[in-house]
């Protein structure tokens, strides 16, 4: 499995000298969260989407699509390591709409970077599929707080029974700090992640298996597809809400506005 940086870089339109500094992290995150979408079709579709680089790079590089959050993070990895990034893979428990006592198993990838000569790692995360997600990665201390404008992140401590220490992702939305996700600094294997994402892409339970989620950070807005509510966020907080009559039309947005180009003759749960 090769990867191939120059088609990476070209796909995500980031131009520059590759190395591994703090500003060159900022930028491709930002960068590939621009030009990569989140979306969950090949569950949808019935399928669970390979984690292999190659496969990976034939669909998110080559292929006009996106995807969630192990294949994003595992291409993301793949690169940043290329570049001369240290990355170690999390796990994390999503708190964003869980009710209060909830506890969610972990099914979110996300990565520790280090980065030479810095003091502190940082968080990297291009793969949640939210309007809460990083633009940018954050300082892993806590307390830190992040103006990735236009949004507003910041890691806290948060209680729990176990061992090591539980760090939480929190968003500011008008006015207050959402909680986003939780997890520890335990470092995951790539077979932790081929059955968690085997589990969420075919358990039929899994949100993922039920409706298409697809989210596009694009500049000036954020778009997001559930179902058939198409929710676009401007960066000043207006938001514009509308209902699509159905699947074809929602193939046709996927395809104009998400930049998610799927087979012809495909059909979409409605």
């Amino acid at each position: 499995m090769t990867l191939d940086l120059d088609a990476y870089l070209a796909r995500i339109g980031w131009t520059g000298d590759p190395r591994p500094t703090v500003e060159v992290l900022r930028s491709l995150q930002r960068a590939h969260l621009l030009g990569i979408p989140f979306e969950n079709l090949d569950p949808v579709l019935g399928s669970a989407p390979s984690l292999a680089l190659d496969d990976l790079q034939a669909k998110l590089v080559r292929g006009g699509r996106g995807g969630y959050c192990y294949e994003h993070n595992t291409l993301f990895s793949a690169v940043l390591k290329r570049v001369g990034f240290s990355v170690t893979p999390l796990t994390a428990r999503v708190l964003l709409g869980a009710a209060p006592g909830d506890i969610r198993p972990r099914t979110h990838m996300l990565m520790r970077v280090d980065v030479p000569g810095e003091p502190h790692p940082y968080l990297v995360d291009v793969g949640f599929g939210s309007i809460g997600a990083l633009l940018e990665p954050v300082e892993l201390v806590a307390g830190a707080e992040l103006s990735d404008a236009p949004r507003h992140h910041r890691l806290v401590h948060s209680a729990h029974d176990g061992p090591l220490p539980m760090w939480e992702l929190q968003a500011e939305k008008g006015g207050s700090w959402e909680p986003q996700y939780a997890f520890t600094l335990e470092p995951f294997e790539a077979s932790d992640y081929e059955v968690i994402n085997w589990h969420i892409a075919t358990h039929p339970r899994s949100p993922f298996r039920q409706a298409v989620y697809a989210q596009h950070t694009r500049i000036g807005s954020h778009l997001a597809l559930a179902g058939l509510d198409l929710v676009e966020t401007a960066d000043d907080g207006t938001v514009t809400e509308r209902r699509l009559k159905d699947g074809a039309e929602a193939l046709r947005v996927l395809a104009d506005d998400f930049g998610v180009h799927l087979p012809e003759g495909t059909r979409l749960p409605e």
